[in-house]
């Protein structure tokens, strides 16, 4: 059994070149793609369409005037001027997708990096969506599978890694450690589950050394997505990237 952490989107063209049909991936954008993707289904979308570019989202807009635009460039919501005349309905806020909004609506989304992630994720056996709201299903489903071949992907900052994608890399390692201490473990997930360690009980006081937790704090109207995104075990259930789609895993 082999345990890999990726802790940088450098490593992202590489996992591209790799036989995956083995392997299972779980991908954590934490502030804030995969909690906004884990929280819009809980509050009902019947999916997330993870997509690169802005062009390629307006395309599939266009073609089926029902679906929601989601997305951020540089934090904030993708407006007309960077589209030629569309503003997106949502940006990359998880406290933005409410019940009243995404109820049965698929939503195509881009992102910085957390849709990049999961498009570098594609020839996976199965790529699971991670969150800390819902860290502790997606352990237990690693416990009870015991896939052969494990990769957890961090989103991170433009090439960069992102301690808040770490920390979370580093707590589901803590969770299923014993499954695979005895295999092949890579030190990179050894790093994480020992930055998780140190921070776990002030995940808060963690961000203010983050680069994305000091942006997000820094501005009035996103600084509660920050608190939201490190919640704990508030969501019982898995999401997984199937087919170029986000949903709720049978």
């Amino acid at each position: 059994m082999t345990l890999e952490v990726l802790l940088t989107p450098a490593e992202f063209s590489l996992l591209k070149q790799r036989d995956l049909s083995d392997t299972v991936c779980v991908v954590f954008d934490i502030l804030r793609a995969t909690t906004t993707m884990m929280t819009a289904l809980s509050n009902g979308a019947d999916g997330i369409i993870p997509v690169s570019g802005i062009h390629e989202a307006l395309s599939l807009r266009k073609k089926n005037p029902d679906l929601l635009l989601a997305g951020e460039r540089e934090g904030v919501r993708i407006r007309s001027d960077q589209t030629g005349g569309v503003d997106f309905d949502l940006a990359n806020s998880p406290r933005e997708f409410t019940q009243e909004k995404v109820r049965g609506k698929t939503i195509v989304m881009t992102t910085s990096n957390g849709t990049r992630a999961l498009q570098a994720c594609s020839g996976a056996r199965k790529i699971l969506i991670g969150s800390f709201l819902n860290l502790r299903p997606v352990a237990a489903w690693i416990i009870e599978q015991q896939p052969q071949e494990l990769i957890l992907v961090c989103s991170g900052t433009g090439e960069q890694a992102a301690l808040e994608d770490t920390l979370a890399a580093g707590a589901l390692c803590e969770q299923i450690w014993p499954q695979y201490a005895g295999g092949k473990v890579s030190d990179a997930a050894g790093i994480a589950r020992k930055i998780y360690s140190l921070s776990q009980m002030d995940l808060m006081g963690a961000m203010n050394d983050a680069q994305n937790g000091r942006r997000l704090l820094a501005n009035p109207e996103l600084r509660g997505d920050v608190a939201f995104c490190l919640e704990r075990e508030t969501l019982g259930f898995l999401a997984e990237c199937k087919n170029g789609l986000v949903q709720k895993m049978d």
